[in-house]
């Protein structure tokens, strides 16, 4: 269900062909974490177009077959603004691609969508995240097998809490930075409001 969101998200910036979508899931959609194949792609324009969310348009081009460009309906909108409304539940994995795709593709149809999504996750990452660097590591360990030396593997496992350490607390800053900028930016969209308001009414 999420690639019907991705498909209406990407189609509420532009209209594509299923070629042109993969091609950008291979290019800066992969930053997103969400990769899929060109057919699992058609199979969900189609089921789009039957549930009267997207439609398309032939584009005949000379040096190949014609191609389906397709667009969305209203309909299409209306369920891609409720699902960008909806509530959103972070996972318990941190920086779960389900995130990402939220805040792009729901983020990017305004900054109080965006502000919201990211302010749900950080407060789920601070309370469940936010841990300490020490790793809480039994106080011995005892090796199984002779090729395992306890010293050696309570020392790799020490390194591998420490990247999940840093990588969180990483995330977690970088959520603190984008809900301060998209205050501001919102704070900002309400001065420029305010003083078209004031202009219209001293005419």
């Amino acid at each position: 269900m999420h690639l019907d969101y991705v498909i209406l998200g990407a189609l509420a910036v532009r209209r594509l062909s299923g070629y042109d979508m993969r091609g950008w899931m291979e290019r800066s959609g992969r930053y997103i974490g969400y990769g899929v194949q060109l057919p699992q792609i058609y199979r969900r324009l189609a089921k789009l177009v039957e549930r009267g969310w997207a439609d398309f348009d032939i584009d005949a081009r000379e040096n190949g077959p014609d191609a389906k460009v397709y667009r969305l309906t209203e309909e299409g909108r209306e369920a891609l603004l409720a699902w960008a409304r909806s509530p959103f539940e972070p996972s318990p994995r941190p920086m779960d691609p389900d995130f990402k795709l939220r805040f792009v593709f729901g983020g990017q149809l305004g900054p109080e969508i965006a502000l919201d999504i990211v302010s749900t996750e950080l407060e789920y990452r601070l309370k469940h995240d936010a841990t300490t660097p020490e790793a809480p590591l039994p106080f011995t360990y005892e090796a199984q097998i002779p090729e395992l030396d306890p010293v050696w593997a309570r020392e790799i496992h020490t390194m591998a809490h420490e990247n999940g350490y840093a990588s969180a607390a990483a995330y977690i800053a970088w959520l603190q930075l984008t809900k301060a900028r998209l205050e501001t930016q919102i704070e900002r969209c309400r001065d420029e409001r305010d003083k078209r308001d004031v202009e219209r009414h001293e005419r």
